[in-house]
């Protein structure tokens, strides 16, 4: 995040002096970003002790056409980098009445970003690489690992080389040590992004792996290391991260890899039944 020396100076590109207001609530931005970037303009105004109309003006004077895009792009520029205490800190005072409303509507309206965002070449792309892959690697460490886990247990329904790299008994690189040329490593992250996959996501270029990124957008340190990146958002206002974005994107492929292999799938999904009810791995149907 800029120093409020720079945020300053940004403001004073026009030549004109900053006001006091206008100063105020720069100064404000950049020592209490953590909690300023999820006000309204108005909660703002009353945090800083100016007009509502005031903040309005000040996000104009940065060159955006309304508060809603300054925040944003304040969101974006520092979410990766809130501690977890800084994120629970975001969500002490809301309404305990209102926690259940706001965090569905949270999660509505990252799946809506998500699709009007999606880039549907990228999409196809990923569609691509994944079905000409030699051998699939799905990584997710930390939060991600459930996401990764949940991918790959879908994938092996669809092919036969998949594997899931994620925190465990060993170490990231040793799970990707017989990575190479003609296959694939899918990495997973989301704020805040582990060190471990960035530097994962580079061994494997090393090795000639392709690369595929499922993470929230540019500013993504993923987006610059890998060949296709499919972005899905994540936001929400608290240390919990919001994946249901994520998984719907994930579903999508899913359901996309499956139609382009149907006979596969469905020859797989066949030999599997009988498995499945000779062992009694699912309750048995209505009736029998």
């Amino acid at each position: 995040m800029e120093n409020a020396q720079e945020l300053i100076q940004r403001l004073n590109h026009s030549g004109k002096k900053l006001s006091k207001s206008h100063r105020r609530i720069a100064e404000c931005i950049v020592t209490h970003y953590d909690k300023v970037v999820f006000m309204t303009a108005s909660k703002l105004g009353e945090y800083v002790g100016v007009s509502e109309s005031t903040v309005v003006r000040f996000a104009a004077a940065l060159g955006y056409s309304g508060y809603p895009q300054l925040q944003k792009a304040l969101q974006e520029l520092i979410r990766h980098r809130l501690t977890a205490s800084q994120r629970f800190e975001m969500t002490s005072d809301m309404d305990h009445a209102q926690v259940l409303n706001k965090v569905l509507k949270a999660d509505i309206q990252n799946i809506r970003s998500t699709l009007d965002e999606l880039d549907i070449d990228a999409f196809e792309s990923a569609i691509e690489k994944i079905l000409q892959a030699r051998s699939i690697y799905v990584m997710g460490l930390r939060a991600s690992a459930p996401i990764a886990e949940f991918f790959v247990h879908y994938l092996k329904f669809i092919f036969p080389n998949v594997r899931v790299v994620t925190s465990g008994m060993s170490d990231v690189f040793e799970q990707l040590a017989r990575i190479g040329e003609g296959d694939l490593l899918i990495g997973i992250s989301f704020p805040r992004y582990t060190a471990r996959s960035i530097e994962a996501m580079e061994f494997a270029r090393n090795r000639g792996a392709s690369l595929i990124a499922i993470t929230d957008g540019p500013l993504s340190p993923l987006h610059a290391t890998a060949d296709t990146c499919l972005m899905a958002k994540s936001d929400m206002s608290s240390f919990v991260d919001s994946f249901a974005a994520p998984l719907s994107l994930i579903n999508a492929l899913i359901v996309a890899l499956g139609q382009r292999r149907r006979r596969e799938v469905s020859e797989y999904f066949d030999s599997m039944e009988k498995i499945w009810e000779k062992y009694d791995v699912y309750l048995a149907k209505t009736g029998e």
